[in-house]
């Protein structure tokens, strides 16, 4: 699978029954929870003092990653998404295939 840098902004349209919401978002974390046990979600970070969350995800490729993956986040309809394929550094310390 590949890896991607995912940047993620929510925002809850205006007028949306707090219900909704925290339906969506209890959802969200069950999803989230089932990627990474997948695989499919490797990590996830929230920038301090900011509401957007930055992850790496993987899939086969771009694709796979925004239909079958992304696309089933329950909050998905209101994000916002900057994906970012990435591949490994030469000098990368954490480099696992061996080959420089």
């Amino acid at each position: 699978m590949r890896e991607f840098l995912v940047e993620i902004t929510t925002t809850v349209p205006e007028g949306t029954d707090r219900d909704e919401v925290d339906r969506r978002r209890a959802a969200e974390a069950v999803r989230a929870r089932e990627l990474a046990a997948e695989g499919r979600l490797a990590r996830l970070w929230r920038p301090v003092g900011e509401l957007r969350s930055i992850g790496v995800w993987r899939a086969a490729d771009e694709k796979e990653l925004h239909e079958k993956v992304l696309g089933t986040l329950p909050l998905r309809p209101w994000m916002t998404l900057t994906v970012t394929p990435l591949e490994s550094h030469p000098n990368d310390p954490g480099r696992v295939d061996g080959s420089r």
